[in-house]
């Protein structure tokens, strides 16, 4: 299949990749959602951006599980808080609960409920098919790249998410009836930030200190 490009000047490549910077440096994770309604029909296109990515083998080892149902959400966050209790409380090390404090979390979790919706991302360990197992490859990394793609989308179209990891995940195959191979991989939050929503004030490091040039 033949496959081609548009092509930029200099100029314009300089200009929209600026553009696309000053953008994205704007994204933050949030907490605190609105319960004002998102358009759904945006955010599937946000998943299907994201099942754009690439993957070892092209296996595209990854299902997005849409959660808007409320009394579904309500069982998630149960289930969530009862292990972050733990992490808080024993799991979680001195440094690690340290390291936390600038974002002032703790074993509660509302915005599984206050955000109108959740993606949950399952890795597949394994494929399917007639035979019986079959290889992936690359699963972290492929579904890492499709995260990062799904959290530019949303921050595409103006909404807010949260990148939430409850460890241990099991409690989400259950509670969404996932097949053998598929584990949780992270959870996101969406929607649009309250009124009174704040972030801390973080730094991100300089170009100088991610950038090596050779």
């Amino acid at each position: 299949m033949k496959y081609g490009i548009h092509k930029y000047s200099s100029k314009e490549m300089i200009d929209r990749s600026s553009t696309f910077l000053k953008k994205m440096q704007a994204r933050r994770s949030v907490r605190h959602f609105s319960p004002e309604p998102v358009p759904m029909e945006a955010v599937r296109n946000c998943i299907s951006a994201a099942g754009t990515a690439p993957s070892g083998a092209h296996k595209q080892p990854w299902t997005f599980c849409l959660v808007t149902d409320s009394e579904i959400r309500s069982k998630i966050r149960a289930a969530a808080q009862e292990e972050e209790y733990r992490n808080y409380n024993g799991r979680m090390s001195d440094e690690w609960l340290k390291d936390l404090e600038p974002f002032k979390t703790d074993h509660i979790k509302p915005f599984i409920e206050d955000a109108p919706g959740l993606i949950i991302v399952f890795k597949h360990a394994f494929g399917k098919d007639e035979t019986g197992k079959t290889r992936n490859y690359y699963v972290n990394e492929s579904v890492g790249i499709a995260v990062g793609i799904l959290l530019t989308a949303l921050h595409e179209i103006g909404l807010v998410a949260l990148t939430h990891t409850p460890s241990p995940m099991n409690f989400l195959s259950e509670i969404l009836a996932r097949p053998d191979n598929e584990r949780a991989y992270l959870n996101i939050p969406f929607g649009f930030p309250s009124s009174d929503c704040e972030v801390p004030d973080l730094e991100r490091k300089p170009i100088d200190e991610i950038l090596k040039e050779y």
